[in-house]
């Protein structure tokens, strides 16, 4: 531990990486220890998230490098080993110069696959945010057998990151991307008033939060965010007397004119392991909400 502590105080100091801001932000890391099995990583958080902002979910990103068959251990036992588990940590140093662990996301990766990794460590830039960490996020990636055995845990030195050799100038360094809310544009302009009821609301953007957690068909795949402010578009439109009646168009109706999409980390099942996916899914939240007559918007 003495030894972690000191790398950390030398490294403390080090450049600010580039981030890219809302949606979004790409954090950079930097190794800080590695060897076979185990491997700290930091990262500078210092002006990383926006003012008035929320982080609503953070992935870490591993890219591992390609393995060759000549360069497994031998087979000793006819039971197959094709993984190797991979565990991120958060560490939390205390001021008496111990540290705290806590388990953030553990999954199998294939030991003969190659290519970028994700992992889910909102929790951990959760936990760092609450505990209002003076210095930067650190994370231990932990690599081990699949499961107990002597084949198992050999394997498992094999699987290798780019991050994981400070010499290594490949591509590939560790990453962390950042999803924030801007706050200010939470329920913005056109939303509906509180104590109204719907029918005597003029057509507004309503609050509707959906929890997946409580959704059957979500609970077990969708990873972040746990729910998210969908809304809906409720209450009603003026109709001009005669005027579309005269002109074949049916009535004003209030529906979505504007919508945007959600970024969401999700479980793909790909063989006989599971990977973290983080995409884009389009028109799930409700932006602003119009009054609309045959597919034309009236705002």
């Amino acid at each position: 531990m003495e030894m972690l502590c000191q790398r950390l105080e030398r490294i403390l100091n080090f450049r600010v990486i580039s981030s890219h801001g809302q949606p979004f932000s790409d954090i950079s890391g930097d190794v800080l220890y590695s060897d076979a099995t185990r491997q700290n990583l930091l990262f500078d958080m210092e002006g990383r998230i926006p003012e008035n902002s929320e982080v609503t979910m953070a992935e870490l990103k591993l890219f591992k490098k390609p393995l060759e068959r000549r360069h497994l251990p031998h087979k000793p036992s006819l039971r197959p080993v094709t993984n190797a588990r991979v565990s991120v940590y958060w560490v939390q140093l205390k001021e008496n110069g111990t540290n705290r662990t806590s388990l953030i996301d553990s999954r199998l990766v294939p030991i003969m696959d190659s290519g970028w990794k994700n992992f889910d460590v909102t929790q951990a830039v959760h936990f760092w945010l609450k505990t209002k960490q003076k210095g930067p996020l650190l994370l231990e990636i932990w690599i081990e057998g699949e499961r107990l055995g002597s084949y198992a845990s050999e394997l498992a030195k094999v699987v290798r990151f780019t991050s994981q050799d400070p010499s290594d100038k490949a591509l590939g360094k560790p990453e962390l991307v950042l999803y924030t809310l801007n706050l200010e544009d939470y329920g913005g302009p056109g939303d509906c008033r509180d104590g109204i009821s719907a029918e005597k609301t003029i057509c507004c953007r309503q609050e509707h939060y959906i929890n997946f957690r409580e959704l059957t068909w979500t609970q077990y795949w969708i990873i972040e965010p746990a729910g998210y402010q969908a809304y809906h578009c409720t209450g009603v439109c003026r109709q001009p007397k005669n005027l579309l009646h005269h002109f074949g168009y049916g009535e004003r109706t209030c529906a979505v004119v504007e919508s945007s999409p959600l970024p969401m980390m999700y479980l793909v099942k790909k063989g006989n392991y599971t990977e973290i996916e983080v995409a884009e899914f389009p028109n799930m939240i409700v932006e602003k909400c119009g009054c609309i007559m045959d597919s034309i918007a009236v705002v």
